[in-house]
């Protein structure tokens, strides 16, 4: 399966929040420093640190986003996996309450839009073209955070507690493009994960984008014999859209605010 070359096809556009629209890298790393001070061993490095927590060796947040586990569960096991790898204590349901507060705190005081991300709405909007986000973690938690970041004008689609599953499901895909207002095969969506977000989206007949920010390469990505458009900023986004859509901004947002109520 390759990327389609028809940008006439593109009348909307669903992004993934996390590392896309939002640096949650930033924050995951401002939130695990606050933790490496309090609970990890002398000197450990963040970055390690960082790298560690965003590799989820054990699968816990994926499990989470099949329906296997909740939020609670899953972060729970991924801390103290930290712990276990970089000196801190074994934490029961008290401990980790108390960590958490620690952790959501600072992860709340990282979250920043990417450089990016409102000059790219702002193009869309002046080209008429719809747009909405989906994401793998629930809705409202995903709504305070793009209000937070200055993103409030993005509606949230669908968030994992929609269908009680996330993406890679199809069906996410399909509700998300329906809930904007257009067909599959006319939405594009743009994540920074290949494998969930952009060659999922295309197994479920949207025109996934992958959103690669910090490795250099060729301008198509292939998957599991899936191939889609790679690309370094979300700059680049509104040219690959094609002709401007013949609605206006405000009528294709408010249609898509509209279908949520």
């Amino acid at each position: 399966m390759s990327p389609s070359s028809n940008p006439q096809a593109v009348s909307g556009v669903l992004f993934d929040v996390d590392d896309t629209l939002v640096d949650t890298k930033g924050a995951f790393r401002h939130a695990l420093s606050a933790v490496a001070s309090e609970y990890l061993r002398t000197g450990a490095d963040v970055d390690e640190v960082l790298s560690f927590w965003r590799s989820d060796r054990q699968g816990s947040y994926r499990a989470h986003t099949r329906g296997e586990m909740d939020h609670r569960e899953q972060r729970m096991r991924r801390a103290n996996d930290l712990h276990a790898a970089f000196g801190g204590p074994e934490m029961g349901q008290d401990d980790y309450e108390a960590w958490d507060l620690v952790f959501e705190q600072a992860f709340r005081d990282g979250w920043r839009a990417h450089d990016d991300a409102h000059a790219c709405l702002d193009a869309l909007e002046a080209a008429g073209v719809a747009y909405g986000a989906l994401s793998n973690a629930r809705t409202e938690y995903q709504e305070e955070k793009l209000a937070a970041v200055g993103l409030a004008r993005v509606p949230m689609l669908v968030g994992v507690d929609t269908l009680g599953f996330g993406k890679p499901d199809a069906r996410v895909f399909l509700l998300a493009a329906e809930r904007l207002g257009f067909a599959p095969e006319a939405t594009a969506y743009i994540g920074d994960e290949l494998d969930i977000d952009a060659v999922a989206a295309t197994r479920a007949g949207l025109r996934g984008y992958w959103l690669d920010r910090f490795e250099a390469g060729e301008s198509v990505a292939t998957h599991d014999d899936v191939s889609v458009v790679r690309i370094a900023s979300l700059s680049e986004i509104p040219a690959k859209m094609g002709p401007a859509a013949t609605r206006p901004a405000a009528s294709v947002l408010d249609g898509a605010r509209n279908r949520l109520k």
